[in-house]
């Protein structure tokens, strides 16, 4: 009997932080000013030089940086007018920390179905617009990187007179039709969580081209009164009723994750790039398994392919079940999306109970019934996507099989 091979590199094994960044850590921990508002008289904290920074790359005005791109999220809403009780639309296939964010503003979600490509359905999109009249807002997920119809987006949200939050956690570095991921919405929040696309553990950037949403941010994320030293803000005369009527969150970024993260925004472009130069070989060899179908990307969709999602559609849920367990026996670790219990991350939109009675999505949960996912690191290279995809393909083939060989 033949050997079988395995792949024994962590799917959670993230590259080193910058050597220049790691300088840059060590030279701010000596000096001990943290906290973002510690600075002499002139100074700039690398917080607000981040700040800049980061709406310089994105091309927009202003930007907040934040303690986790949940918080930014939550924030957002909360500077977007969002009141207690109000509806806000979301992707039914997101992360926990969407709805969460949304709960804790105060907000309630109305689920929308998604595509096969994994984003949010359009049409039903337009659908509960148009059944929810007092629903003001629309949180779209851009999960795992999959970007909808920008365009169309827009239009819906200004014909129903919704405002429009992106969640671009997995799209940094994206674009839709050469407009970057980010800027479609009035708000956008994006992620510098460990496993995505800047690394600094926990963190998130909230922007904006609304001076008034930004100002209220600002304070949200607890500036206190210094909310001049802020590297991307609004004038100061936009705060003068704002720092006064606008509740303090305490959500900010400290220097020294700003820092981290100073290192590797220049090299954000380049890892994009490798990152889809990966995400193209594991698709590429992912289509020649007979069974497994992974979406197409729309021609007007610049990703960044960090992970990658695909469907069993030959196993029923034990096989996938069989599936998972086998990989992970190879040393290759896979998600299902379509697990009644949640795991680690990964969570279906029926088990997040605090919403109350889960509306019955049956496009969704049938998607999500054979989807698997799979992190892509930038540690792993060409031939370890053609191990990997090598052992999906051997063991889903087997377990396809293996009712034919026992019928016999």
């Amino acid at each position: 009997m033949t050997e079988k091979n395995t792949f024994d590199k962590p799917f959670t094994r993230q590259e080193p932080i910058p050597e220049s960044g790691i300088a840059e850590a060590v030279k701010l921990m000596r000096t001990g000013k943290l906290h973002r508002y510690n600075t002499d008289a002139g100074e700039t904290s690398e917080a607000a030089a981040l700040e800049r920074e980061f709406a310089d790359y994105l091309g927009v005005p202003y930007c907040l940086a934040c303690a986790s791109g949940g918080y930014a999220l939550h924030v957002a809403l909360k500077a977007a007018g969002l009141r207690p009780g109000d509806k806000v639309l979301t992707n039914a296939f997101t992360l926990a920390p969407v709805p969460g964010a949304i709960n804790n503003a105060g907000g309630v979600p109305v689920l929308v179905e998604i595509d096969s490509d994994y984003c949010a359905d359009l049409n039903h999109l337009e659908q509960l617009m148009q059944e929810n009249e007092d629903c003001r807002f629309f949180m779209i997920s851009h999960m795992r990187g999959h970007l909808a119809d920008m365009h169309r987006v827009v239009e819906l949200c200004n014909q129903y007179n919704v405002t429009l939050i992106e969640d671009c956690a997995h799209t940094m570095g994206a674009y839709w039709d050469g407009k970057a991921s980010g800027t479609f919405g009035t708000v956008a929040c994006f992620s510098t969580q460990t496993y995505k696309h800047m690394n600094s553990g926990e963190g998130g950037f909230l922007t904006t081209e609304d001076p008034q949403i930004m100002a209220r941010a600002i304070m949200h994320s607890g500036s206190y009164m210094l909310f001049e030293r802020h590297g991307a803000a609004p004038s100061t005369e936009v705060f003068d009723d704002i720092r006064l009527d606008t509740p303090n969150y305490s959500g900010r970024m400290d220097n020294l994750r700003a820092v981290l993260l100073r290192a590797q925004l220049p090299l954000l472009s380049d890892n994009c790039k490798r990152w889809n130069e990966l995400y193209q070989l594991a698709e590429a060899q992912l289509r020649q398994i007979d069974g497994l179908e992974v979406p197409l990307r729309a021609e007007a969709e610049t990703y960044v392919g960090s992970s990658i999602q695909f469907r069993a559609t030959g196993l029923s849920a034990s096989g996938i079940e069989q599936l998972l367990a086998a990989c992970a026996a190879r040393g290759v670790e896979l998600k299902w999306f379509g697990n009644l219990d949640p795991q680690g991350f990964t969570s279906r939109y029926d088990s997040w109970r605090y919403l109350g009675e889960a509306p019955h999505l049956p496009a969704t949960l049938n998607i999500l019934a054979t989807t698997l996912d799979m992190r892509i690191p930038l540690t792993f290279d060409a031939a370890d996507m053609h191990t990997i995809t090598s052992i999906i393909g051997d063991e889903y083939s087997a377990l396809v099989r293996a009712p034919q060989r026992a019928s016999g």
